[in-house]
């Protein structure tokens, strides 16, 4: 049983790791603006339950446990909101999705 936790525990935290190398990738490599705030809520929204979730499975049933379920919950209501509002006050600032730059950039020259 303890050899099935570890295991799965630590699935959790390689796979978690990879959505946090994915995301990074993407935020350096994605082209503009709006895509690169996917690949960042990506890490939040992906990357860090599956890191905590790993470790709760390490933690056993403990007070670390509770408040590390506490965590996710927190992430999974917050990063996504976060996400929206950024997003929203680029559109709401004359960002345009699909353009590397705003319209004030390019008339600056």
């Amino acid at each position: 049983m303890a050899l099935a936790l570890d295991l799965l525990s630590w699935a959790l935290i390689l796979v978690g790791g990879a959505f946090g190398v994915i995301g990074g990738i993407g935020l350096l490599r994605l082209p503009d603006f709006f895509t690169r705030i996917h690949a960042g809520s990506v890490t939040d929204s992906m990357c860090a339950p599956c890191i905590i979730a790993g470790l709760m499975l390490q933690s056993g049933l403990t007070l670390v446990t509770v408040k590390l379920a506490f965590l996710i919950l927190f992430l999974l209501l917050t990063s996504p909101t976060a996400t929206h509002a950024l997003a929203k006050a680029a559109l709401h600032g004359g960002l345009v999705p699909g353009k590397e730059h705003s319209p004030a950039e390019e008339h600056r020259g």
